[in-house]
């Protein structure tokens, strides 16, 4: 790496100048970063690499690194949040290699230029796979903050009558969203006062050993919690299923619809539903 910061000390402005021409110059650089930006970001960095090559350290793993990889780190962040590709912030990095290789065939002064080339290819590339991993990382944190943001909207608790609680499952019940089925009634049985509450499962599309044990689960914890529990929305398929698949539901009382399920909630509350003439 010694060449390297040869190089820098000697024509860093006009490394810069040429790196920051050659980030204009990409078909597919997004507008969404300005000019300014792009000087500033360039500058900053090139000053903390420099320095990190100065080192003689070629491996950015090393201590010395630790400067340049968290003003990279700032960089991909601020880029993937302002809609840049993963691809576009890396050329970021990997544009100042063929800024870097040009000046070392200028010279034409080292004896191993082949080294040295080898050398700013593993660094360069190494640093842009950096930058590819932050945008993962900050994907799968988006990815996982709207899994969860999901799973709250779409199991939600309606309050049919006072008294009566009504809990809609749409989609596969797996273990992740069960938990969150579970305690979202059980605090809406706490909070409206329950006495009934009825599971819909209607677009559930299967249900399986799996699904039986945590519709299972939560019909006792809602019953622990004093609020009577039915299971609606069992269509002809899944209850075949549940009789191919000799699932024991445990004494969990279903019904074919939610109006059937509505209907047995009120008559247990001493409630009817009369048709006015007008």
């Amino acid at each position: 790496m010694n060449k390297i910061s040869e190089i820098l000390s000697e024509d860093v402005s006009g490394i810069l100048a040429e790196w920051i021409s050659l980030q204009r110059n990409d078909e597919g650089n997004s507008l969404s970063i300005s000019e300014d930006e792009v000087v500033s970001q360039s500058t900053d960095f090139l000053k903390l690499f420099a320095k990190a090559v100065e080192s003689g350290k070629n491996d950015i793993t090393d201590p010395a690194w630790d400067e340049t990889l968290s003003m990279l780190r700032e960089v991909a962040l601020y880029r993937a949040q302002r809609g840049l590709k993963p691809a576009e912030s890396a050329k970021f990095v990997l544009s100042l290699k063929e800024a870097l290789f040009s000046r070392l065939l200028k010279t034409k002064k080292s004896e191993s230029l082949l080294k040295d080339l080898w050398s700013v290819t593993l660094c360069v590339d190494n640093l842009g796979l950096y930058v590819m991993s932050i945008f993962i990382e900050k994907r799968e944190d988006i990815i996982e903050r709207q899994q969860e943001e999901l799973l709250e909207v779409s199991t939600p608790v309606v309050e049919l009558w006072e008294g009566v609680l009504a809990l809609p499952v749409i989609g596969t019940l797996d273990s992740a969203r069960a938990q969150v089925v579970m305690e979202g009634l059980l605090e809406a049985i706490v909070q409206f006062e329950a006495k009934i509450a009825i599971i819909d499962i209607t677009g559930v599309p299967a249900v399986d050993t799996q699904t039986a044990q945590h519709l299972l689960k939560t019909v006792t914890a809602a019953e622990l919690m004093g609020a009577e529990c039915f299971v609606s929305g069992v269509r002809p398929q899944i209850a075949q299923t549940i009789v191919q698949l000799g699932l024991d539901l445990g004494g969990m009382q279903t019904k074919g619809s939610l109006m059937s399920a509505f209907q047995q909630s009120l008559r247990q509350l001493g409630l009817s539903i009369q048709k006015i003439s007008l």
